[in-house]
């Protein structure tokens, strides 16, 4: 019929009918994340593979892959955790011939945000990287002359109506639309999986714009669902300091990861235990600004429709809405109770969640006098790796130019903050990391790498307090900084400020400021913790209680140095009900190896450590 989808059950016969229709040079668009079309993009780069005569160009971002274990200890937890998490996903064939260096030439992989961490020892990929804001890159792919955007649907909602884009809408209608106006002939083609959560307005496709759709029963794959990260108590104290930072009747963006969990759970505290919520901060040394339960609510308009924002929605705090809307966001990722929860929405309930391109929510383009409105009180909220004294962020990559991720919206929310008259931006920052059980300051005096460059330093948040740096004179910003961060680094941070003359030669940092250490906030979050209020995970788990009580332990051997792991292999642990179930769930119980017997004294040692 024309006007309707060629439509196909077998991924092999759709490959071939997507060569036949733009030949053997192929530039092919995937959305970010969860939205590939798994079965065809394999079938095409088998085809690819066979045929070195087919050029075949993948322009995504976030390819996602399973966890991988980089220790024998980590394997033995992460495992029954893939498999029962990630068990039926189908992997991306191209991801796991990049990985074990089979990838042919005339195949090549362009991301704009890589998975984090995951390509830094892959030349290739450092090289195909391409640097952009996410709201350039549909502009970047159709200048590279995309000639098929693959995408994974939901099937329709009801009889006659159209697929829904679902957990990417990103970019996809923003490529629709230039195909409509002649700016492009892409062919546009759909994999339908109906667990997939049905999202409707701008996510809503008629079936008139698909090419071609490839569905059936073979198709119907479990979606890629990472579950949720634990939340640690420096996540804690960032989450409780950011949520005294919103104010009622706001706007709100969140990143993922277990901050933007902590963010949830401290806006969760200040609406429903204001009081204990407010004495803890008053602990930790950090008064909040905003105070009030939220009565008017927040309205999110967000990058990624993160988890908590589903959470925060059930208490009651965002519930602000813009056109019959209370969140706008251009995609979506996560466990697979988020997935769950969107599916068993009612409808009406649904479309209270806007699925829209990223170029409305994180730019004000388009009805800006609308957006503006709308967006007020907005905190738009982004996590870093390091912060430097001048209040320069770097959140993508590395001094030597490798990329740990990408600058996706990040820059995009910074100068959304700056352009609307009551933003702010909001940068996260756990004040140190560890590497070998030694702790290194994420607060650092310079760095050769820059996400956002000091002129639009606004406000950085550790878990020792709030550093606002807006309008601030460099003097005024260094110090500021040095308040935030950890105390062990303090005095070599300043150190070399007044080498640099750029803060006082006489300058001290305040006594409230020099006990900045993972003990105090320990202390700080003590009350709240014994009171259930401060759980591993606030929103629940994909994990079992025994890998929950595990995870803090691993956490601990993971960090510790070689002379600590000796001390605990030495003083082992007590054995009780609890530690046998984790040793049995590790494989441990029963020891017959060595290195067996290693593992169980170093588990035991670990787990009898305080939290």
């Amino acid at each position: 019929m024309p006007g309707q989808p060629e439509r196909f059950d077998d991924a092999e016969r759709l490959a071939d009918a997507i060569v036949a229709r733009v030949g053997r040079k192929i530039v092919m668009a995937l959305p970010l994340g969860l939205g590939k079309a798994n079965h065809i993009v394999n079938a095409l780069t088998a085809r690819a593979i066979a045929d070195p005569s087919i050029s075949l160009s993948i322009l995504t971002a976030l390819t996602l892959e399973k966890p991988r274990a980089s220790s024998d200890l980590e394997r033995r937890f992460l495992e029954p955790v893939a498999e029962r998490l990630f068990a039926g996903y189908p992997e991306l064939r191209y991801a796991t011939a990049l990985r074990q260096g089979t990838l042919p030439p005339n195949i090549e992989v362009h991301e704009f945000f890589l998975m984090a961490g995951r390509w830094l020892g892959s030349p290739r990929q450092q090289q195909n990287y391409i640097s952009a804001n996410y709201t350039h890159v549909g502009r970047y792919i159709l200048e590279r002359g995309v000639n098929v955007l693959a995408q994974l649907v939901a099937p329709p909602e009801r009889a006659g109506g159209g697929y829904s884009l679902s957990c990417n809408p990103d970019v996809t209608p923003d490529f629709l639309a230039a195909r409509r106006g002649g700016q492009t002939g892409i062919v546009f083609v759909g994999e339908v999986n109906d667990a997939l959560p049905f999202m409707d307005g701008a996510a809503e496709v008629p079936a008139a714009e698909f090419d071609f759709l490839l569905e059936g029963d073979d198709f119907r794959f479990p979606l890629f669902a990472p579950p949720r990260e634990p939340v640690t108590p420096a996540d804690y104290a960032i989450g409780l300091n950011i949520a005294g930072l919103v104010p009622d009747g706001g706007t709100l963006q969140v990143g993922i990861g277990s901050i933007g969990d902590a963010i949830g759970q401290g806006l969760v505290l200040r609406h429903r235990d204001n009081a204990i919520w407010r004495a803890t901060l008053e602990r930790l040394g950090s008064p909040p600004r905003e105070t009030a339960r939220f009565e008017e609510g927040l309205y999110g308009a967000s990058e990624m429709l993160v988890e908590c924002f589903l959470d925060l929605m059930e208490a009651g705090i965002v519930k602000r809405e813009v056109d019959g809307v209370a969140i706008h966001a251009g995609f979506f990722l996560g466990s697979r109770n988020l997935y769950a929860r969107l599916k068993e929405m009612t409808p009406e309930a649904r479309r209270r969640i806007a699925m829209v391109p990223v170029s409305f929510v994180n730019e004000l383009y388009g009805d800006e006098a609308g957006k503006r409105a709308a967006r007020k009180g907005a905190r738009f909220i982004n996590t870093a790796m390091m912060a430097t004294l001048s209040g320069a962020v770097v959140s993508d990559g590395l001094d030597d130019g490798r990329v740990v991720s990408g600058v996706g919206g990040q820059y995009n929310f910074v100068s959304q903050a700056f352009a609307l008259p009551d933003a702010r931006s909001v940068i996260a920052l756990r004040a140190t990391r560890e590497k070998g059980g030694e702790a290194l300051s994420n607060v650092v005096f310079s760095y050769g790498h820059q996400t956002i460059p000091r002129h639009l330093r606004d406000i950085v948040v550790t878990e020792y307090g709030v550093a606002d740096l807006r309008g601030k004179t460099d003097a005024e910003v260094v110090a500021a900084m040095l308040g935030v961060a950890d105390s062990r680094f303090q005095a070599g941070l300043l150190a070399r400020a007044k080498k640099a003359g750029k803060i006082a030669a006489d300058y001290e940092i305040p006594p409230a400021r020099r006990n900045n250490r993972p003990e105090r906030i320990a202390a700080g979050l003590a009350d709240a913790k014994a009171q259930g209020l401060l759980p591993l995970f606030p929103f629940g788990s994909d994990f079992t209680a025994v890998e929950q009580a595990l995870m803090p332990a691993l956490g601990r051997l993971s960090r510790a140095s070689k002379r600590e792991l000796a001390r605990m292999a030495l003083k082992g642990g007590p054995s009780n009900a609890s530690t046998n179930a984790a040793l049995e769930r590790m494989g441990l119980a029963r020891p017959s190896s060595f290195s067996e017997r290693l593992y169980r004294r170093l588990l035991l040692a670990a787990l009898a450590a305080p939290n």
